[in-house]
């Protein structure tokens, strides 16, 4: 069963899910989702472990940060560990929420036991110059009084789920819709981050999980890997941009890294 709840930080209230019990894992989502990017994944890591999912600062339920930037989304992790009384856990992050846990683990590594990063982009001076040069937004829409903005976030983004289930795209609209307008600011955060100049600051052991029909995340998986010394990699076949269209398997992988 999973069990939700709010958390009182310094930065507000942080709204969760968890199921089970055992050593803690905290599951972050990628931008503009919620919790409910884990619904289907934690009951299976519950089986074995306390598998926590948080709504980042500033998206589904949580409290709106004083600005939006990774460094703020990872206090907000850490705030979270802190009410619930947590000394340490594994961290787990897709797309965005790698990102967060990267810094998480950076800014506070006695505090990460393991790290867990899907679909993760490496944020370095080229990537960040390959946005400078016209990157088109990703989730970018205009309101508009038709509604049509709504089948533009819905056609944005159907390109990278599975053409099957419709299902898993209203989950995403869902999501930026509790959001809005703010829907892309946690792709700006993650633009401005200085990833290279953090890397270096983690110590845990590091899982690199690539899904491969992720055209964002999957050509990222060796590049970040790389920087990482010791770090292991995981590869989900037929995986896509939603981690809810392979749970299973993602939490199998997970599971055998935890041990």
């Amino acid at each position: 069963m999973i069990e939700f709840g709010y958390a009182r930080t310094p930065y507000g209230q942080i709204h969760y899910a968890e199921c089970g019990q055992g050593d803690p894992i905290l599951l972050l989502h990628q931008t503009p989702r919620s919790w409910d990017e884990y619904r289907e994944v934690l009951p299976l890591l519950g089986r074995s472990h306390r598998a926590v999912a948080m709504d980042t600062l500033g998206f589904g339920a949580s409290a709106q940060p004083a600005t939006h930037t990774v460094e703020a989304y990872a206090l907000g992790v850490l705030a979270l560990m802190d009410a619930l009384g947590l000394e340490s856990a594994a961290v787990a992050g897709h797309h965005t929420g790698g990102v967060i846990a990267i810094e998480t683990a950076a800014r506070a590594p006695e505090r990460v036991a393991r790290l867990v990063l899907s679909s993760t982009p490496l944020v370095d001076a080229e990537a960040r110059e390959r946005r400078r040069r016209g990157r088109r937004p990703v989730d970018n829409a205009t309101e508009r009084q038709d509604g049509s903005h709504l089948t533009e976030l819905w056609a944005g983004r159907a390109a990278f789920y599975p053409p099957d289930r419709p299902d898993l795209l209203a989950r995403y609209v869902r999501d930026a819709l509790a959001v809005w307008p703010g829907v892309g600011l946690g792709h700006q955060a993650v633009a401005a981050y200085r990833m290279e100049e953090r890397l270096g600051l983690i110590c845990c052991p590091v899982l690199c999980v690539g899904a491969s029909a992720d055209p964002f995340g999957f050509p990222e998986l060796d590049r970040l890997a790389a920087r990482l010394p010791g770090a292991t990699t995981a590869v989900i076949g037929d995986g896509m941009v939603p981690l809810e269209f392979r749970a299973a398997e993602f939490a199998g992988v997970v599971e055998d890294f935890l041990g």
